[in-house]
């Protein structure tokens, strides 16, 4: 039972450092990813620290969080007034590009674990590693909601705002994956689960479509789950 909780406990500090993840980024905000810094924002952005600060109205530049949104494009009517933290490095052969405000692509080791689409339906949004760190599998209400993969369910219930009914299957030491906006849940924290077994019923908490939220998510961050699952 100690094992349960303490796999429970690192899936929810997972999905708290991810608080927001499923809201679409508007243009000119960057959501703060895992091991960002406001000076490589800045570099990323082509503008300051300062206009960083000023725009955010942040008094402390070392106090970022994971999941925070920051405005990265000047407010109507300002400009920036601070020159870049460092220019944007020329594009040359055998360099990397800069990264941008739509965030990293993370893909999971290849061969790493093999899925099972948790629903049937239409994906309506895929990921994007920053606006959308899974993907929307829309259909009817109570479609069946199946394990991706074996496992054992670390959390079930409705606790965590933002994710309605929720599902949290632990596979391993390093995946997790995540089944969001459920009408009805069909599991229970410390349960063993085969891959395709039914977990839940979609739903449409938080949403005015129904459709399943699904997350995969590879040493505490979310990957794109393309790559291990089948072709449709």
């Amino acid at each position: 039972m100690r094992f349960v909780r303490l796999g429970l406990l690192a899936a929810l500090l997972a999905l708290l450092a991810a608080c927001g993840t499923t809201s679409k980024v508007q243009p000119g905000y960057y959501r703060v990813q895992s091991g960002d810094t406001l000076t490589q924002i800045a570099r990323k952005q082509g503008t300051s620290v300062a206009n960083l600060a000023r725009w955010n109205n942040l008094s402390n530049t070392n106090a970022i969080e994971v999941g925070q949104m920051l405005r990265v494009a000047p407010p109507a009517g300002q400009a920036s007034t601070s020159a870049p933290t460092q220019s944007r490095p020329k594009a040359s052969g055998g360099s990397r590009a800069p990264a941008t405000s739509m965030g990293k692509r993370r893909t999971a080791p290849p061969g790493a674990i093999s899925l099972v689409w948790p629903a049937q339906g239409k994906v309506t949004r895929g990921y994007d590693g920053s606006g959308s760190n899974g993907i929307v599998i829309a259909n009817t209400a109570g479609t069946p909601v199946v394990a991706a993969a074996a496992g054992t369910v670390a959390y079930s219930g409705s606790g965590l705002r933002g994710y309605g009914h929720l599902v949290i299957v632990k596979h391993n030491a390093s995946f997790l994956s995540i089944y969001a906006h459920n009408s009805k849940l069909l599991v229970k924290e410390g349960q063993r689960v085969s891959q395709g077994q039914k977990i839940a019923e979609m739903g449409n908490s938080d949403s005015k479509q129904v459709g399943l939220y699904f997350e995969l998510r590879y040493d505490g961050q979310a990957v794109d789950p393309a790559g291990s699952l089948p072709g449709r």
